[in-house]
């Protein structure tokens, strides 16, 4: 298993609202006071106002904190030179703490924040932070509303006012911004949609709040990371290496004129470095599927039989079943099967949609048959897989929707979307933002299936082998941009290892 304090030194852990609380007051008890830290985030955000540009330069601040690092970063302005309006929103004499000393240093006079906006060439957002714990109504909705119609470039401070830094989710109304600074570490709400589409290009700035404090505020948070290397490493390969050291994935194939979606995943796990691949067809669909195969092998499958028969060779090590499968008893049994055998599974696509609303024998045949598995459904599968249980309450956010389902299902699931999230039983959760929109097309899951399957061969633990897939086929979507079609994905993979892949020792 991957070692996730590395991803956290490596900036990949991620920050409840609560835990960036406990990560200040751990600095604020070790000696470094909370306005020494309102100065060094208000300096970071006045460095990237300058990066931006423009001389006219419009600060928004709000009652607390947030507002506090307003006040901070438009006097740095004025030093370096610019024009700086400061607006803000409420009293000033209601201003408390650090922020009322950071304004009380501020030089200019503070203008009443309301919707009728000056001429600039830049806004700072510093309303409202992270841990806005309610809708945005009245004079802050319209000024919100008022900003995003302005159409000027918008720099957010921690978030873009009106987000939800736990979920993404719009406390009423949220700012559309161009870029945002925040700060220790990123928040889920950076992440999740619709948050990750305000936020813009997000700078994260250290304010030197120090390890030891980000290890308090982790403490007893959920094990909530960003998805990137150093969360998981790919396969190694040594000078020894062969196709029988490096796995053996099996991919079971839907009946003729339905062996696309197999094919396309089957190509997936042998380019992202399985070294043997089969395609188990049914007899019906095995001419289709021979005219299009080369190095990858086939073999015929009709029944959960012949599968058992298959799996008696126990270099078969990775098995994909669902995409163009069918759904029905038969391919229940084919997991069933697949399952007790105990090997390294993926269930995709038809696989989890002939489980609708039986999750609990799902769970079953997996811990049964102490098989490693990842599930991946989209929302709709989600839904029906898990119709009926606690998964589906609509207060829960998606990391809580997905590590719920993870728990109940004993698999890491892997819910798909612009979002995409993965999770494990043991209560890691890995958010995904590296991806592409033209990914949403045919076929696309069906080759991430085959790349978790691939990876899994090799040896991969589950939520490693899923957090890499992820990563990956986003790298490729990235990489070929408009006119990607499903095919080009395993084609890309060689570009996008060469540039991950340890070198062979």
């Amino acid at each position: 298993m991957h070692d996730p304090s590395a991803a956290e030194s490596a900036n990949l852990a991620l920050l409840t609202v609560q835990a960036m609380r406990r990560v200040d007051a751990a600095a604020i008890s070790s000696g470094t006071s909370g306005l020494t830290l309102m100065q060094r985030a208000g300096a970071a955000v006045a460095d990237r106002a300058l990066a931006m540009g423009g001389e006219k330069i419009l600060v928004l601040c709000g009652p607390g904190n947030n507002g506090g690092d307003g006040f901070v970063a438009a006097r740095l302005l004025v030093d370096a030179g610019r024009s700086v309006e400061l607006q803000l929103l409420g009293d000033r004499a209601s201003l408390a703490g650090d922020a009322a000393i950071a304004a009380a240093e501020w030089p200019g006079p503070v203008g009443r924040a309301n919707a009728s906006l000056p001429d600039c060439d830049l806004v700072i957002d510093a309303l409202f932070g992270a841990g806005l714990s309610r809708d945005l109504e009245g004079d802050a909705r319209a000024l919100v509303e008022a900003v995003n119609a302005a159409g000027q470039p918008v720099l957010s401070v921690d978030v873009p006012s009106g987000l939800d830094g736990d979920t993404g989710r719009i406390r009423g109304a949220a700012i559309r911004a161009q870029e945002t600074v925040t700060f220790v570490a990123l928040k889920p709400g950076h992440l999740l949609q619709p948050g990750r589409s305000l936020c813009g290009h997000i700078t994260l700035a250290d304010i030197g709040t120090g390890p030891a404090a980000l290890e308090a505020g982790l403490a007893g948070a959920p094990r909530l990371f960003r998805n990137a290397p150093g969360l998981w490493t790919l396969p190694a390969l040594s000078a020894s290496s062969h196709k029988y050291t490096r796995g053996h994935a099996l991919v079971l194939s839907g009946p003729a004129f339905k062996t696309g979606a197999a094919r396309l995943a089957a190509r997936g796990a042998l380019r992202v470095g399985a070294g043997l691949v089969t395609i188990a067809s049914p007899a019906s669909a095995l001419p289709e599927n021979a005219a299009h195969l080369t190095a990858i092998m086939l073999r015929p499958c009709e029944t959960a039989d012949d599968l058992d028969d298959l799996l008696v060779d126990d270099r078969l090590n990775a098995l994909l079943i669902g995409p163009g499968l069918g759904t029905g008893p038969t391919t229940c049994e084919l997991v069933a099967v697949a399952a007790s055998a105990g090997r390294a599974l993926v269930l995709d696509a038809d696989a989890l949609t002939s489980f609708r609303s039986e999750l609990r024998t799902l769970a079953r045949h997996l811990r049964d048959g102490e098989a490693r598995a990842v599930l991946t459904p989209h929302e709709g599968e989600f839904g029906r897989l898990f119709s009926g249980t606690e998964v589906l309450a609509q207060d829960l956010t998606k990391p809580e929707r997905t590590a719920r389902a993870a728990h109940l299902a004993g698999a890491v699931v892997v819910l798909k979307g612009a979002d995409t999230v993965i999770a494990a039983p043991d209560g890691r959760i890995a958010i995904n933002d590296h991806g592409s929109p033209y990914l949403g097309t045919a076929g696309s899951g069906d080759v991430l299936g085959g790349l978790i399957c691939g990876l899994l061969a090799q040896g991969l633990e589950p939520f490693e082998a899923a957090c890499a897939a992820v990563w990956l086929h986003g790298d490729a979507g990235l990489r070929h941009g408009p006119g990607l079609i499903a095919e080009d994905i395993p084609e890309l993979m060689p570009a996008v290892l060469r540039d991950l892949a340890p070198s062979v020792s």
